[in-house]
This record gives structure tokens, sequence and C-alpha cells, in this order.
């Protein structure tokens, strides 16, 4: 990506499965864990799940298939949503960061929004930071409590 170049799913692949494992060593010691990691396709919220077995559960048109995880590892996608002219605004004022620009359009393309029965919420970029972390908090103490 810092070179330009869009990562593919051969790229994203070792890595998801990397993070799926630190997120289930975390769960195995009872900590609470938030990544931050953009996971655009289905697929990839998948493999976040169920690790390397989320890359070959898939249905008869090639998505992923819903597997159950124990409520307790469930994990929640936060999905921050909105219009790429305002994405596209915050990423020219970044500086040093591995991401160009440019690539904003690819991440638009890839983008598979999540959707039931994917256990997820959407929250606006529109709103001020401070108000996206407070719904994000009280959905977690509303739901987990």
């Amino acid at each position: 990506m810092a070179e330009g170049i869009p990562l593919n799913d051969q790229d994203r692949i070792p890595w998801l499965c990397h993070l799926h494992d630190m997120l289930m060593r975390e769960h195995a010691s009872g900590q609470n864990t938030v990544l931050a990691c953009s996971a655009l396709k289905k697929m990839y919220r998948c493999i976040l799940e169920n690790g390397e077995t989320g890359i070959n559960v898939q249905n008869s048109s090639g998505q992923p298939e819903e597997q159950e995880e124990p409520a307790s590892r469930k994990i929640l996608f936060i999905h921050l949503d909105g219009p790429m002219d305002l994405i596209a605004q915050r990423l020219a004022k970044r500086r040093g960061h591995f991401m160009p620009p440019e690539l904003l359009q690819s991440q638009f393309d890839a983008l598979e929004a999540p959707s039931a029965p994917e256990h997820f919420i959407t929250v606006s970029l529109e709103k001020p930071v401070s108000e996206i972390v407070s719904i994000i908090e009280e959905y977690v103490r509303n739901r987990y409590g």
C-alpha cells in the first residue's frame, strides 16, 4: 500500500489469520480486546472470527457461510460509515501514513458493508469523534454490561 498498490486477498489472508490468533489468545486469557483494521470484505471478517477455517467456509455463491461462535467469543464489528469525499478530506490531512489517498477508491471498491446476521453496528463518520466513541461505549455497556 505504501507503494500505491492495493493489497489483494492473498496479501491480506495471512495477516487476518495472525490477527485472529491474537484475538483468540486475548480471549483465552480473559481479556477484552479492541482491534482496528479495515476488514473490508465479509470473508475478512469471517477469518477474524474463525481463523483459517473462515477461508474455506463458503456457500454455493462463493460467499462465506455464517458459523455460530460461542457468545463469549463473538466479535463486534464497528462499521465506521461515511461519504468518500469526507474520508478523502481526512486522508489529505494525514502525514506519514502508509496508505496514500490515491488508494481510497480501491478501498470503497472492495468494501462489503456488514449485514445481518453479522454482529456489527454502523456509526456515521460525520459525527464528532467524541460522539462516535460514546455511541460505541454505550452499545458495549448495554450489550455486555
